[in-house]
């Protein structure tokens, strides 16, 4: 089913400093937990509404219940572990990490498109090739699972093994997938405050310059950054004027 588009397009966020998650995924116990699966229920994770006459056989209403799942999955993962993240980077990091394409990402690293070839009912050919590769079906397929692994075994026992799977997913949506600037006045908003971008300098020849520049709050400074363009300057000037913020507030 498709993800929820309320929050489809806020999707950046930031780590403060201080925020932690281990890096990289392990799938290996979310396999397992497939694996173990009663031989009907998973038969079911891995039927294509193609595959069958009524669609209410396929995998589609597990999809549904497991779409819920991995929402309360990552969101309370985030919520216990950056608890420095405002209500506004909780949600961009959670929509990234639950966005159909990071689902299919999970669910090639799963190995999932190989099981539907291999599905009951699943034809031969180009058709069912094509379908184990598209991103949809994988994404479809992840959340199938959970849906499954949910009824089999209730949410806390399948819970650890879920963020592990998505934990460099979460990884990535908090260190890496990051607009600063509008963090930066996402933060200064909820004080009441307003920041704005001066250059400072540029440097270099034309087709090698280097511009910095000063994020500037209530006329003081308060982060400076530099880069080859004007936006990234602006950026880097942005992160630090964040992290000042969130050092003083810590403070």
């Amino acid at each position: 089913m498709p993800r929820a588009s309320r929050l489809s397009a806020r999707l950046s966020t930031t780590s403060p400093p201080g925020s932690s998650f281990t890096a990289g995924a392990d799938v290996s116990e979310l396999i397992a937990l497939i694996d173990a699966l009663p031989r009907p229920l998973r038969e079911r994770v891995f039927t294509h509404p193609s595959f069958v006459d009524e669609r209410s056989r396929s995998y589609e209403r597990l999809e549904f219940l497991g779409d819920s799942v991995l929402d309360l999955a990552v969101a309370e993962a985030l919520y216990a572990r950056f608890p420095e993240f405002s209500e506004g980077r909780l949600t961009k990091a959670w929509a990234y990490v639950v966005s159909r394409s990071s689902c299919a990402e999970v669910g090639r690293t799963l190995g999932l498109g190989a099981r539907l070839v291999r599905g009951a009912g699943a034809p031969t050919g180009l058709e069912i090739e094509r379908l184990s590769r598209n991103r949809n079906v994988l994404a479809a397929l992840v959340e199938a699972a959970l849906g499954a692994l949910f009824l089999e075994h209730g949410f806390e026992r399948i819970r650890p093994a879920i963020v592990a799977a998505f934990a460099e997913r979460i990884e990535y949506a908090v260190h890496s997938h990051v607009d600063y600037k509008t963090e930066l006045q996402e933060e200064l908003a909820r004080l009441g405050l307003a920041v704005s971008y001066a250059v400072t300098k540029v440097e270099g020849p034309p087709h090698e310059r280097q511009f910095t520049c000063a994020a500037l709050i209530d006329g003081r400074e308060y982060g400076s950054g530099w880069g080859p363009s004007k936006k990234a300057a602006e950026q880097a000037a942005a992160r630090e004027a964040l992290e000042r913020l969130v050092s003083e507030r810590n403070a």
